[in-house]
């Protein structure tokens, strides 16, 4: 069953890289298995987006960056809406590398 708590926390989570580490520790005393799934899946989001962001922002091309923060945002609907519906949907393409990864959050 998912409580008020876990799933205000996960929400939280999806809320910029400061609201993934506010989860975190919100998340840190009463561990609940689906606000860490949805932690694990936005952080690997975010850190996705910083890790690819730099080397493509020396392409300077508005295409090549415009795909990669449609890419991000896309990936980051699905993981917010299957949060909403209270399901543990692993993002396409990096979401089991995510929940592997970052198995002790």
């Amino acid at each position: 069953m998912i409580t008020k708590e876990s799933k205000n926390i996960a929400t939280i989570a999806y809320i910029t890289i400061v609201g993934t580490m506010i989860a975190i520790f919100m998340n840190g005393e009463h561990k609940t298995e689906f606000a860490s799934f949805h932690i694990r899946q936005s952080l690997g989001i975010f850190l996705t987006f910083f890790v690819f962001s730099y080397p493509i922002g020396y392409f300077d091309s508005g295409m090549i960056s415009g795909a990669l923060y449609l890419f991000i945002f896309i990936l980051w609907i699905y993981g917010f809406l299957g949060m909403l519906q209270n399901e543990k949907r692993l993002i396409p393409i990096l979401g089991s590398f995510f929940q592997n990864s970052f198995k002790s959050l």
